[in-house]
């Protein structure tokens, strides 16, 4: 047991000194390409991070064969994300996090619920509407056509957005200096990084599996929870570090683009799980952790709407006080649903 522990700390510590890379010279190539800072975000850093949730999941179904892994990894990675920004807003010193950060953001908040509420619908309803193509369901279909789409809006949106995009701009040049770092250099490196998040995310199926047997919890807690933790340790690196560089809007979007990222990572899973479609082989149980998703990003969509000013004694928002009871009652909840 403590063997599987010890690995279990290694692989996490791989994980988070490779996403860190991985996201500083994917910041880089954003540069050297001419990308915006929301972008940098929202898609390449948030798809960066989102790494070891891509390769636990390519591991769980390929060499594991576990599925249910793979789901409470990306369900749990997604209630991660947003407890990460209890630890922004107390280290945010300008008064509540969610209140400094542009409309942007709401909207990437909103549409993060979207592929999320079809990966739930799936699960439920798949055994009465089990359509698929080329062995993919129609519900993984849905969920990366809602990306998509997701994205050209979020875009669009921030075109039309001249004050946020000079002020990230602003933020652009403060990060963003990287004339000594090739574009050649960068790519390397970056390639190199995520190569071992690679492996080192799809050995993570494994210890997990390995968990799951030891302690005699289901596989749904397991991927919620400890493959969960792992796997967002580079979002929380990236978005720390862009904070102190005084980047919120980047800290910030890393977190929902993560999430938005995450759920259509169903959809590659659901292609290479070469038995039958991969919403006839997930947990309902799912269903109870997507929820917590849900009831936690609307806590974050009412801290971005209602702007609070102060925060409590304690040096957190109200909404982030918020967010740590939910996830707490959520995992609790889940552990003892999964042990019954």
């Amino acid at each position: 047991m403590i063997l599987v522990w010890l690995k279990f700390i290694v692989c996490t510590v791989i994980i988070f000194f490779s996403g860190k890379r991985v996201a500083k010279y994917g910041d880089i190539i954003a540069e050297k390409t001419g990308l915006g800072g929301l972008w940098i975000g929202l898609v390449l850093v948030a798809v960066a991070t989102s790494l070891p949730e891509i390769f636990t999941g390519v591991g769980s179904i390929l060499f594991v064969g576990a599925p249910d892994l793979t789901v409470g990894n990306l369900f749990g990675a997604n209630t991660y994300n947003l407890l990460n920004l209890v630890l922004l807003d107390f280290l945010y010193r300008g008064g509540p996090l969610l209140s400094a950060i542009s409309a942007g953001q709401l909207l990437t908040a909103v549409l993060s619920l979207i592929p999320l509420l079809i990966a739930i619908t799936g699960i439920f309803l798949y055994k009465f509407f089990p359509i698929s193509f080329a062995n993919i369901s129609i519900f993984s279909f849905l969920i990366l056509i809602i990306y998509l789409t997701s994205v050209r809006i979020i875009f669009q949106f921030e075109q039309g957005q001249q004050k946020i995009l000079k002020e990230l701009k602003k933020e652009e040049k403060e990060i963003l200096k990287y004339e000594h770092i090739s574009f050649k250099k960068a790519s390397i490196f970056y390639g190199l990084s995520a190569a071992v998040i690679v492996g080192a995310g799809i050995w993570l199926s494994y210890i997990g599996r390995d968990l799951a047997e030891i302690l005699r919890l289901n596989q749904n807690f397991i991927g919620s929870l400890f493959l969960g933790f792992a796997t967002t340790l580079p979002e929380i690196t990236v978005s720390v570090a862009a904070l102190r560089l005084g980047a919120k809007e980047l800290a910030v979007a890393n977190m929902f683009g993560s999430n938005l990222f995450n759920i259509v990572i169903i959809f590659l899973n659901d292609a290479l799980y070469q038995k039958a479609p991969i919403f006839t082989a997930i947990s309902q149980q799912h269903i109870f952790t997507g929820f917590v998703v849900i009831l936690m990003t609307s806590i974050v969509c009412v801290g971005l709407i209602l702007k609070p000013k102060k925060k409590t004694r304690l040096g957190l928002s109200n909404y982030a006080i918020g967010l740590i009871t939910v996830f707490i009652l959520g995992a609790y909840i889940n552990f003892i649903s999964g042990n019954r």
